[in-house]
């Protein structure tokens, strides 16, 4: 076991040590070992079948690992829970495609998504309190979207429904957000819009980025993982891992 992993476990907000998983005689995930520390925004970037979404699958309960050790803040062991019961810890994650409901205004979806234990009944007849609107308010602010509160989820562009779907997980205060290409499909001004986004929200809670675009990856400016074939390649600045030679052999040279 590597040692600096193993004392970096009590501290970090996410903990991966020794994980493996094969689907069908296939290694997906190869011994993959890295810490998250709490505040921390990480860029993860690997070619495809590298095991980035198998990573985020284990993180969020979708997937057992065959082996290793997942933990959330230290002492959650994740691979004893399920995905409803990871997501109420307070993980989450946004998809590659957004998904918003398009027949509701912003607010509604923000409304929706807000952090409350309510069954159908008591939603029906639950009414905002003056901190719930207070909370949606900051989150409009925060995802750019203060102007279209009133406009249907549908007539936003696609880079502005990613924000909106990263703000409706906003709502529910997660202390680890897992965020898969959110800039896949947008415009270069929202692209450099949404890693200026990504590292406020990074001030007050740890998200991990996995995407493809190298030059919003150099926009965030922070340390960079590259996994290869199930495990860590190289981590490091995006100088160090882009100069890397076996990161250029496994992804940049393709």
């Amino acid at each position: 076991m590597n040692t600096f992993v193993s004392n970096a476990k009590p501290t970090s907000i996410l903990y991966l040590d020794g994980v493996s998983v094969s689907f069908d005689g296939f290694k997906a995930l190869n011994s993959l070992s890295f810490v998250i520390e709490p505040g921390e925004l990480r860029a993860i970037i690997g070619p495809n079948g590298a095991g980035k979404t198998t990573m985020m699958d284990i993180i969020t309960g979708k997937t057992r690992p065959d082996a290793g050790e997942v933990f959330f803040k230290g002492t959650i062991d994740l691979t004893q829970k399920d995905e409803t019961e990871i997501a109420q810890l307070g993980i989450g994650r946004k998809f590659q495609k957004p998904t918003v409901f398009e027949s509701h205004t912003v607010w509604d979806n923000l409304e929706l998504a807000l952090n409350r234990n309510r069954g159908v009944f008591s939603t029906l007849f639950y009414r905002l309190t003056a901190e719930d609107k207070t909370r949606i308010e900051d989150i409009l602010s925060t995802v750019r979207l203060v102007g279209r509160k009133d406009d249907y989820a549908a007539h936003l562009s696609h880079g502005q429904k990613q924000w909106l779907e990263i703000g409706m997980l906003l709502a529910q205060e997660p202390e680890l957000l897992l965020v898969d290409e959110p800039v896949a499909g947008m415009t270069d001004a929202e692209t450099a819009e949404t890693a200026t986004l990504l590292k406020e929200i990074a001030k007050t809670r740890s998200v991990v980025v996995v995407e493809h675009d190298m030059g919003f990856i150099r926009d965030l400016g922070v340390k960079v993982t590259c996994l290869a074939e199930g495990s860590v390649l190289a981590e490091g600045s995006i100088d160090f891992v882009s100069a890397h030679q076996k990161v250029i052999e496994n992804y940049l040279g393709r």
